[in-house]
């Protein structure tokens, strides 16, 4: 079951835990606002069920998204948290010809990510680059 999870069927891609120990290094995360119980970055976290969307994000936050079409909704929250204080680092696909791209993303800091990111247990990398969008608190 857990080979769909890092397929092309599925919006969920576990961050790669080197990866996000750099940044975590760099930015000192307090809240991974994306997660499921067995992936979650940080201490605290928000799950599915509480609906990250409805919470209110505080403090230096981690995103890594679902990567389907709801992404949009999470950049947006991403952004307006900024706007409320938050700094928020998102990981997400650098699809730079998306409406949520030019409406968000170009908001940021971006940093592309050089290579293709091996997400979760995969022996893969992604079919997909990717990049990180900082939404600085303001």
């Amino acid at each position: 079951m857990t080979s769909v999870h890092f397929s092309s069927n599925t919006d969920l891609w576990a961050t790669p835990i080197d990866f996000f120990n750099k940044l975590n290094d760099k930015f000192n995360f307090e809240l991974d606002v994306c997660a499921l119980p067995e992936n979650a970055k940080c201490k605290n976290y928000i799950t599915p069920e509480q609906d990250g969307l409805k919470q209110k994000w505080t403090g230096v936050c981690w995103m890594n998204p679902p990567y389907g079409r709801e992404i949009i909704l999470w950049m947006k929250k991403a952004y307006e948290s900024s706007l409320d204080g938050a700094t928020v680092v998102c990981l997400v696909p650098s699809r730079t010809d998306t409406k949520w791209w030019h409406e968000y993303a170009m908001k940021g800091e971006i940093e592309f990510i050089r290579g293709r990111l091996k997400f979760g247990k995969s022996k893969n990398s992604a079919p997909f680059p990717s990049a990180l969008v900082v939404f600085k608190g303001q």
